[in-house]
């Protein structure tokens, strides 16, 4: 389903292609995406895939080379020369990976599809953490948006203890 949000001007599309009937709606991922993306001032597109361990291990492997599924992949994209496009780009967000890490790292299975969002559409925006650096002004993006949800900071370890 497409639709346009006018006051935000994001074009999101939701493909929910995972038999898993625990993931978030379309207006949560939607209010997540447009809180990670409130510093542009353009109109965007963007599609947001839910899929199943298969086809992340599939993807994640033809295009980091890396053997086996991972919670979410961002493709950016980037129109062909003098080609007008607002297409950000896909993000594929891979449901039991992000309930599985949710249920290991003891923190609600929303606020983890939060961070799962806001972490892929701030690498369509073009944020990285190959260094320390990198790392560090990402992660800040990440817990202030986040933390506009309520959300706590999702890189603090809980206490196993408890």
């Amino acid at each position: 389903m497409t639709t346009i949000d006018a006051p935000s001007l994001l074009e999101l599309e939701v493909q929910y292609a995972c038999a898993s009937s625990d993931v978030p709606d379309e207006d949560s991922l939607r209010a997540w995406a447009l809180a990670a993306l409130s510093a542009l001032e353009r109109p965007v597109g963007l599609v947001i895939r839910v899929v199943d361990v298969e086809e992340s291990h599939r993807l994640n492997g033809q295009y980091r080379g890396k053997n086996g599924p991972t919670n979410v992949l961002s493709f950016p994209f980037e129109a062909p020369a003098g080609v007008a496009c607002n297409h950000l780009g896909d993000l594929l967000i891979c449901a039991p990976v992000v309930q599985q890490e949710a249920a290991q790292q003891r923190k609600p299975a929303d606020h983890h599809w939060a961070h799962m969002v806001v972490h892929g559409v701030l690498h369509l925006r073009g944020y990285d953490h190959e260094d320390k650096s990198q790392a560090a002004a990402m992660e800040a993006q990440e817990k202030q948006i986040l933390a506009g949800f309520g959300i706590a900071d999702p890189y603090t370890v809980p206490d196993m203890t408890a």
